[in-house]
């Protein structure tokens, strides 16, 4: 946000160019790759695809809702509603899959396009019901592409993320440290890790032997 619009701009283009790179990314699979294992156990890349979809939804749902002065939740049924819409959805085939997530992408930006200045403050609710203004979404959508671009495990890595993306979440990410530690646990020294091995740690996308497993961060 920018001029003290409560528009958020900075991050709805950060959304826009993190897309085409998912989609670019993702243009070539075949039927035969998304049934391959992602990084995320239990996923395939079908089912990733299907989840980054889905997420899309619930950011336009609740974008419409706070145009209207509602509070929806992130997705209907909840954490199970969520799951089983991945599961149902894990099943289709290359096209189908890419094609809903550019559709459903496209179908959260025109509804993000849409919400008057004055709403961005209005409140929504993610899944485990925490509650957030609307415009801090757009950055938690960018999160999710960054993230699971790499999840897929197709060829783009931790080490393809910008600078941009380490400085606007390793800060975020590190104040959860100190809780996800295992007992009896400290923190790497300083100069162990660079900027994006830290964070892809702390996202728990990076293990080395040296490093202490940390508990999940959602």
């Amino acid at each position: 946000m920018a001029n003290g619009s409560r528009i958020p701009e900075e991050d709805l283009r950060r959304v826009a160019a993190a897309q085409c790179r998912f989609l670019g990314a993702v243009s070539g699979l075949a039927d035969e790759d998304v049934r391959r294992p992602s990084a995320l156990p239990g996923w395939t890349i079908a089912h990733v695809l299907t989840h980054v979809a889905r997420n899309a939804d619930s950011h336009r749902r609740r974008a419409e809702a706070a145009v209207r002065g509602e509070v929806v939740d992130q997705y209907p049924g909840g954490y199970e509603g969520r799951a089983a819409e991945i599961e149902a959805g894990a099943v289709r085939g290359v096209n189908e899959l890419i094609e809903d997530v550019r559709a459903s992408a496209d179908l959260m930006d025109a509804a993000w396009r849409r919400v008057p200045e004055a709403a961005w403050v209005h409140v929504t609710r993610d899944v485990a019901g925490t509650e957030r203004p609307l415009s801090v979404l757009p950055s938690r959508r960018w999160q999710e592409l960054e993230v699971h671009l790499i999840d897929l495990g197709i060829g783009p890595t931790h080490r393809d993320w910008s600078e941009d993306f380490v400085a606007a979440w390793l800060p975020a990410l590190r104040k959860t440290l100190r809780a996800r530690l295992p007992e009896g646990a400290q923190p790497p020294g300083r100069n162990v890790l660079d900027g994006r091995e830290e964070l892809a740690w702390l996202y728990g996308r990076f293990h080395r032997a040296d490093l202490p497993e940390l508990r999940p961060w959602g």
